[in-house]
């Protein structure tokens, strides 16, 4: 989160391709070194966790931005779709599959991350070999001149429509946050609860964890592909469906509301049928995920293009501190302020009527999936800040064709050449 501004002020000045190198490598390095640290070096093995966001800042925020400066229209969003496939899906997703699958094939975690450095190594040689970094602003034609880091900031605070979609990005991301990191622990214990045991043995918590990643990695496939799509579709009009302009905010207000009954559902029969939880929690994850891909599009549309690295670094700094970051410790706090009034209310059976419960086992269970009821208002707020959105948006993207106009008539008018045509600066002709 800290070096997120960093990465997006040098990304938007810099060469791109470079600094997502530097990360790539800090990143790699970061996740092998964590898996050697042993017991006694716990602080050591967090201080390498914590390494390992300053590689994912280069790429989650640059890479976009190398997107934009490809592609247009509906060709840029469907760029941005393929890159929603690989953060929400394959990497989510997978991680949880290939790190409950290694942990049950070595009997050991460590194997299971030390295998990610080697799709880093593979990312590496990808980028450094074949991929060409194109000229920043070459989609729209102009070469834009960087401003500074203060007068970047002052700029976004006046795009309302990027304020209120960093705030609905965020309520999203805060529930992703609290699934990714309460969901097996609640359907953990759902287990133990529905087997009338307080025991919960390894091979479940890896087969848990294993069930879980596939779901993530198809519900969030299909969400990036289903909102991108939809997105597309619904601005572009076809067939009986209409010509919408303010498709991308609709489609990530339906996306978050989608998820809100899957959601409820999914917690309510998470005791009584794990196959029935597992079919909503697919469909909430599905909801969630729509927004990943539309909502990095919303930005490049509203952004100038010297500004969309900051943005987007802001815009990540924001929605994981309040987002994912913060809302694991929200939830376990409220959890654990339950589970003590159902510890009172279990010793008061035991004392006045000697009845007997699996205290822990079904004290944890009821506390944790009261307290993630909580995500559901949450997504609730997230859809209706993206509607209130729709009043912006127009304004704002006027306000960024003036700029990048603005940009493109002084470049005309300060130079012998045209504005940059396919990376390469060409005469004037006349």
């Amino acid at each position: 989160m800290i070096f997120a501004p960093i990465c997006g002020y040098y990304g938007d000045r810099y060469n791109r391709k470079f600094i997502i190198e530097i990360g790539l490598i800090v990143w790699m390095l970061a996740v092998l070194l964590s898996t050697l640290c042993g017991p006694k070096h716990f602080y050591l093995f967090l201080l390498c966790r914590g390494i390992v966001g300053i590689g994912e800042a280069s790429y989650v925020t640059v890479a976009p931005t190398i997107i934009a400066d490809m592609y247009v229209g509906n060709r840029r969003s469907s760029a941005l779709m393929r890159r929603g496939f690989e953060l929400v899906s394959n990497f989510s997703g997978l991680g949880y599959v290939t790190g409950s699958a290694f942990s049950l094939w070595t009997e050991t975690w460590q194997w299971g991350v030390r295998l990610t450095p080697i799709f880093g190594i593979i990312c590496f040689l990808l980028l450094f070999f074949i991929v060409e970094e194109p000229v920043r602003g070459e989609a729209e034609h102009i070469n834009p001149t960087p401003s500074s880091f203060l007068e970047d900031i002052k700029y976004l605070l006046t795009v309302p429509t990027y304020i209120i979609t960093t705030l609905g990005l965020t309520s999203v991301v805060f529930v992703l946050g609290c699934l990714g990191w309460w969901s097996p622990a609640l359907l953990q214990y759902a287990w133990a609860v529905h087997h009338g045991t307080s025991y919960i043995s390894d091979g479940v918590k890896a087969e848990v964890g294993l069930v879980f990643g596939i779901v993530t990695c198809l519900g969030g496939f299909f969400g990036v592909f289903c909102g991108s799509m939809l997105s597309q579709i619904w601005r572009s009009g076809f067939g009986n469906i209409s010509k919408n302009i303010h498709a991308d905010l609709h489609v990530c207000a339906l996306g978050s509301l989608f998820a809100v009954p899957f959601l409820y559902f999914g917690l309510i029969l998470s005791s009584k049928s794990m196959i029935l939880c597992w079919i909503f929690t697919f469909f909430a994850v599905t909801g969630c995920c729509v927004n990943s891909a539309v909502n990095i599009d919303i930005l490049m549309s509203v952004i100038s293009v010297q500004r969309r690295a900051i943005a987007t670094a802001i815009q990540t700094l924001i929605s994981h501190l309040f987002g994912d970051a913060f809302s694991p410790y929200l939830i376990g706090l409220i959890s654990d302020a339950l589970r003590g009034e159902f510890a009172k209310f279990y010793l008061v059976l035991l004392l006045v009527f000697g009845i007997r419960h699996e205290r822990s086992t079904l004290a944890h269970f009821i506390a944790l999936q009261r307290s993630l009821f909580v995500p559901n208002f949450v997504l609730c707020f997230g859809t209706l800040l993206y509607l209130i959105s729709s009043f912006y948006i127009d304004r704002d993207r006027r306000n960024a064709d003036k700029l990048l106009h603005d940009e493109q008539f002084i470049i005309e008018n300060d130079s012998d050449t045209s504005p940059l045509i396919d990376g390469v600066e060409r005469p004037l002709t006349i």
